[in-house]
C-alpha cells in the first residue's frame, strides 16, 4: 500500500487505438499495474491533441478522432516504479513515459468490511441454451439489436443473458467481418447466450424472431450446475424483522 512520504508519479501518454497483444495498449497497461500491486491508476481520454507525428486529433471532427491521446497516471514508491518500468518501457513503443518526484502528504482509504462468507447450496438440473447470432450494426427501432434483445429478455424474467462481440467472422452472405480500422469492421459478429427453462425460452424466441431480419437462433440441451449462496444470518434476521 502507498505510504506517506516521497514517491514517484508516472504519466504515460499513448494513442487510444494503439494495440498490444490483440487488445488495447491502455487496457494492457492498467492490467499490468493492477497485477503488480500498484495502489491505483487512472486513464483519461483527451478531447484534442497532437504528438510527435504532428497530426491534430480532436473529438469535434469524426475523421480526426482515430488517434486521440490517452493519459495514464499513477503514484507509487520508487522501488515499485523501478520494478515496473522495464515492462512499461517495452510495452510503450509509440508514446511518452514521464516520471516525476512527488510527495504523498496523506493516504486515506476507507476499508469496506468483508461480508461473512455464507454457505451455499448446489442446484443441478437440465435446461436449454439459446444462442442468437447477428451483426453488430443490426438495429431495432433505432437502437442496437443486441441491446434491444437483452432488454426484452430482462422484461420476460429470463435468468440471464451474455453478449459476446466477435473479432472475426462471416455469415451466410459470405462477407468477412474483422475488427480493426478497415471499412468492413463496422458489422462485427455478435452472439447472445441465454440459459433458462425450455418453457421460458420457447416464449422468448417468438419475441426475438419478430425483432430480427437477418441472423441465426440455435438451441442446445445443457446440464446446469448453479451455486446459490445463502444470506448471512445477520441479514436474514434483519429481513425477517
Amino acid at each position: 500500500m502507498l505510504q506517506k512520504g516521497t514517491a514517484k508519479k508516472v504519466t504515460i501518454f499513448v494513442n487510444e487505438d494503439t494495440q498490444h497483444h490483440f487488445g488495447s495498449l491502455c487496457d494492457s497497461i492498467l492490467t499490468l499495474l493492477l497485477h503488480k500491486g500498484v495502489s491505483g491508476a487512472t486513464a483519461t481520454r483527451a478531447m484534442a491533441g497532437f504528438g510527435a507525428h504532428q497530426a491534430m486529433h480532436t473529438t469535434k471532427i469524426e475523421v480526426l478522432t482515430e488517434h486521440l491521446p490517452i493519459r495514464i497516471e499513477f503514484i507509487e514508491s520508487a522501488e515499485k516504479v523501478d520494478e515496473i518500468m522495464p515492462t512499461l518501457y517495452d510495452m510503450v513503443t509509440d508514446g511518452v513515459i514521464e516520471v516525476q518526484d512527488t510527495n504523498v502528504v496523506k493516504v486515506a482509504s476507507k476499508e469496506r468490511p468483508s461480508p461473512p462468507k455464507a454457505p451455499h447450496t448446489e442446484m443441478r438440473g437440465t435446461a436449454r441454451l439459446m444462442r442468437i447470432y447477428m451483426g453488430e450494426s443490426d438495429k431495432w427501432e433505432g437502437a442496437p439489436l443486441y441491446e434491444a434483445i437483452v432488454q426484452r429478455l430482462r422484461l420476460m424474467d429470463i435468468a440471464g443473458a451474455t453478449v459476446y462481440r466477435g473479432i472475426l467472422g462471416y455469415g451466410v452472405k459470405g462477407h468477412t467481418h474483422k475488427s480493426g480500422r478497415l471499412p468492413f469492421s463496422g458489422d462485427l459478429p455478435v452472439m447472445i447466450s441465454v440459459v433458462d427453462t425450455e418453457e421460458k425460452l420457447a416464449k422468448a424466441v417468438n419475441e426475438i424472431e419478430a425483432m430480427m431480419q437477418d441472423g441465426i437462433i440455435v438451441f442446445s440441451d445443457v446440464d446446469v450446475i448453479r451455486l446459490v449462496h445463502s444470506r448471512p444470518a445477520t441479514e436474514s434476521t434483519h429481513a425477517n424483522g
